[in-house]
């Protein structure tokens, strides 16, 4: 393919994924599950403009997408906003996602006749939540502040307890030797080097920032964005969680008071747009829809399984103690919206040869595809019939940078 030609078609697909994100909202169904039809759409089984079947593509993509989008959430929350609400963010993080993998694996193992371990992977796949899919809806929600605030904090953590789990028992199915101990071993050790790195990431780059400025304010955005990049990086090398790294230094950033911080927070929420359509898009094409009837009933029954059952356990065991009302407690378990996270972990045992993984990939987009459509169109009515919302945005929009007065240029004699 010719360049103008691949940038026309780039082109193409974005405009055509902002279309039907925005038509999405307009339905009230979650724009990002139109986007994901329209790639679904454009794929080899559907009408065949685009052959994509090239998995560790689709994960490079996915996690890269990851990466930017929660480093924009992390910094448009900020360290304060989230700090009252980290105790249940955290507790909903580590105890919420592994208790929901440990129900919808149990569920899982029986549905579908699969080994213990089996189950536990495909029930980590579905435990996670969407970062993206939640940002979205609770910047558009009225929901208790405290409640979003938990929620949006539970989102930027839960993604890399999700992806030690996927990774750990991926392991354990494949790696001869390797047992519990192994898992729980680099568990801690994951979450503790990635949030030591993003936290000094964090705070070193928000200090220099602060006190050394740059010659441009286009440089801005890029100076955060080489932080984002280095924080992941770091955190990764160092044999540590690199999504906790960069969510983490998003966080500090995001707290820092910087006159320029407008700036950076406005190109990062473009870029995660960016990176959100390019990985729905993405995922849409490597899905072949001609494979879905075939695990259509055991994927729907498991989904309303994940989200009726283990995420609203998970959710009650996880929060008990931290001052939520039930009816909060209630909507905290309902929120657990899947999207493209869950499918970029499926990706990750097809590649790691796991048996039946390709079966397990169909199953957890089909789930996928029913959580989000079911949660995502009954959340805010929900919330609303509970009394949990009030007559505010769940999250206001961050206050403009403050301008400085021009300075006045003395009259000439």
């Amino acid at each position: 393919m010719e360049d103008g030609t691949l940038l026309l078609v780039v082109g193409a697909l974005l405009a055509g994924g902002i279309v039907v994100s925005q038509l999405g909202d307009r339905l009230r169904v979650p724009g990002l599950v139109l986007v994901l039809g329209l790639g679904m759409a454009l794929g080899s089984d559907g009408l065949g403009l685009i052959h994509f079947d090239d998995y560790g593509l689709a994960r490079t993509v996915g996690i890269i997408a990851l990466a930017l989008i929660l480093f924009e959430g992390g910094l448009a929350a900020g360290l304060p906003e989230i700090r009252p609400v980290l105790r249940p963010a955290l507790a909903l993080a580590l105890v919420g996602t592994t208790l929901t993998a440990v129900l919808a694996g149990l569920a899982a193992s029986w549905l579908l006749d699969l080994s213990l371990l089996e189950g536990m992977l495909l029930g980590s796949i579905l435990a996670a939540t969407d970062g993206a899919a939640i940002f979205a809806i609770l910047r558009g929600s009225t929901l208790r502040r405290r409640v979003a605030r938990t929620l949006e904090g539970e989102a930027g953590l839960n993604d890399p307890v999700a992806v030690l789990l996927v990774i750990g028992f991926g392991s354990w199915i494949t790696t001869p030797g390797y047992g519990p101990a192994d898992m729980a071993v680099s568990f801690v050790v994951e979450l503790g080097v990635g949030a030591v790195a993003g936290l000094a990431i964090g705070a070193l780059g928000a200090a220099l920032l602060r006190h050394v400025p740059l010659t441009t304010p286009g440089l801005y955005p890029v100076a955060s964005m080489a932080l984002g990049a280095i924080a992941f990086g770091a955190g990764d090398a160092l044999h540590g969680s690199g999504f906790l790294s960069i969510y983490l230094a998003g966080l500090v950033l995001g707290g820092t008071q910087l006159a320029q911080l407008e700036a950076m927070a406005t190109f990062h929420d473009g870029l995660a747009w960016v990176a959100q359509l390019v990985m729905f898009l993405v995922l849409g094409l490597l899905v072949f829809p001609g494979d879905l009837p075939g695990v259509g009933v055991q994927g729907t029954v498991l989904a309303l399984l994940a989200a009726v059952v283990a995420r609203p356990l998970a959710t009650v065991v996880a929060t008990t103690g931290s001052g939520f009302a039930l009816r909060e407690q209630a909507v905290l378990g309902w929120a657990g919206l899947r999207g493209a996270v869950p499918v970029v972990l499926a990706t990750f045992p097809v590649l790691a040869g796991v048996p039946r993984s390709e079966e397990f990939f169909a199953i957890a987009f089909f789930a996928v595809l029913v959580s989000t459509v079911l949660q995502g169109t009954t959340f805010e009515a929900l919330a609303r019939r509970l009394g949990v919302t009030t007559g505010q945005a769940a999250l206001p929009e961050r206050p403009a940078a403050p301008v400085a007065p021009p300075v006045p240029v003395a009259s000439r004699a």
